[in-house]
């Protein structure tokens, strides 16, 4: 990507990862659903069954057959700890994914269905459990040649319980030895940002991490990562520090690099002040890596001169469809930043699809969009 306007998104009312916004009022209503009794969510789902069947009994039995073993296999989740959701919302979704494959003639009415269960098993079991290491280089003129220096960058971690896939992280992590590591916000989940048991999780699993140059992070979205919990996360732990808009100068070899980490609004023009004020006005002459949760404060940083960008916030979409890519991403400029590497002007911008998933009422589902972590091998040039 090449150059881009900065678009004044100052009078917007709502911004994505904040209360309010369409996405949010989505999942709270999912959460009403959960409330219901579950006869009536089952007499629910048979009324649905029957709307396709025209008339055949015998078809919607099969059917409700099928909402009933995803409503069973979404519901297992929890006691399996894979993940901690409700079930009753992806369920609902899940019925009315399978209605249009319904009026199908069979046999492709059994098999569209069956096909459609064998998806739900690979997105809700399989593929958010699996952790992808994406490899990056960048080659700066701000340095000097040299060994190159590694940077892990990890986002959205999301964490309900722990889980294998909190396992195969720290595994990862002490394998992989990086010489600093970069967290891009969001620790907790939505649905257990009060939740005692979640902290301690947390807390036991940032405990662990530590790299030469150190550990650094940021908070994520206000409602995930709220301001009066945030502390408890990190008290009493020296190998980690969260930035709130701070720069700092870290040397690896003889070379220096500035760090800049920044807690998100949301609101890009006010951020946007904030990253100008900590950056002041003289041409920034060494590396500078911003940490900043969303992708949305992107154009405001290639213009304040950072080099390289780390967030995360969308998730990649969570679901993705060939030769679509993202469903949804939470982000101001749509899919525009959905996830990956872009150039924007001369900045690298990269936007992690995270390592955790939504919370309260959004299924807890990868599809096409595992989660990664990312490590990053940045040298200088002649």
């Amino acid at each position: 990507m090449g150059a881009m306007n900065t678009p004044n998104f100052s009078g917007r009312k709502w911004f994505p990862g904040t209360t309010g916004g369409p996405f949010h009022v989505l999942i709270q209503l999912a959460q009403r659903i959960e409330s219901l009794p579950w006869p009536v969510f089952a007499v629910l789902l048979l009324v649905i069954a029957v709307i396709p069947s025209r008339g055949s009994w015998t078809r919607a039995a099969i059917l409700l057959g099928f909402f009933l073993a995803d409503w069973a296999l979404i519901a297992a989740l929890p006691a399996s700890k894979k993940s901690f959701g409700p079930a009753k919302p992806p369920a609902l979704l899940m019925a009315l994914l399978r209605l249009p494959f319904a009026y199908l003639p069979s046999p492709w009415f059994f098999f569209s269905q069956a096909a459609g269960t064998l998806l739900a098993i690979y997105a809700y079991w399989i593929e958010p459990h699996h952790i992808g290491l994406s490899r990056q280089v960048l080659l700066s003129p701000k340095l000097p040649p040299g060994p190159p220096f590694t940077i892990l960058h990890l986002a959205d971690l999301h964490l309900e319980r722990m889980t294998g896939r909190e396992a195969e992280l720290q595994r990862m992590i002490r394998d992989l030895k990086p010489d600093l590591i970069l967290f891009s916000g969001d620790f907790l989940n939505l649905s257990f940002t009060l939740d005692p048991a979640a902290w301690a999780d947390v807390r036991a699993l940032i405990g662990e991490w530590t790299a030469p140059l150190g550990v650094f992070a940021v908070p994520g979205s206000p409602p995930v990562d709220p301001p009066e919990v945030l502390p408890h996360l990190f008290e009493g732990f020296p190998n980690i520090r969260c930035l709130h808009g701070e720069k700092i100068t870290l040397r690896h070899n003889g070379r220096e690099f500035d760090l800049i980490g920044m807690e998100c609004t949301h609101k890009p023009s006010a951020d946007g002040l904030k990253l100008r004020s900590i950056l002041g006005n003289s041409p920034l002459i060494r590396f500078t890596i911003l940490l900043y949760h969303t992708p949305d404060l992107a154009p405001e940083a290639s213009a304040a001169g950072a080099d390289l960008m780390l967030s995360g916030h969308t998730h990649g979409g969570q679901v993705r469809i060939p030769g679509l890519g993202a469903i949804y991403a939470s982000s101001l400029y749509g899919k525009r930043f959905e996830a990956g590497r872009y150039l924007v002007d001369r900045m690298i911008l990269y936007v992690s699809r995270g390592i955790g998933m939504e919370g309260m009422g959004a299924p807890r589902v990868r599809f096409l969009c595992p989660p990664e972590i990312t490590l990053w091998e940045i040298g200088g040039t002649e």
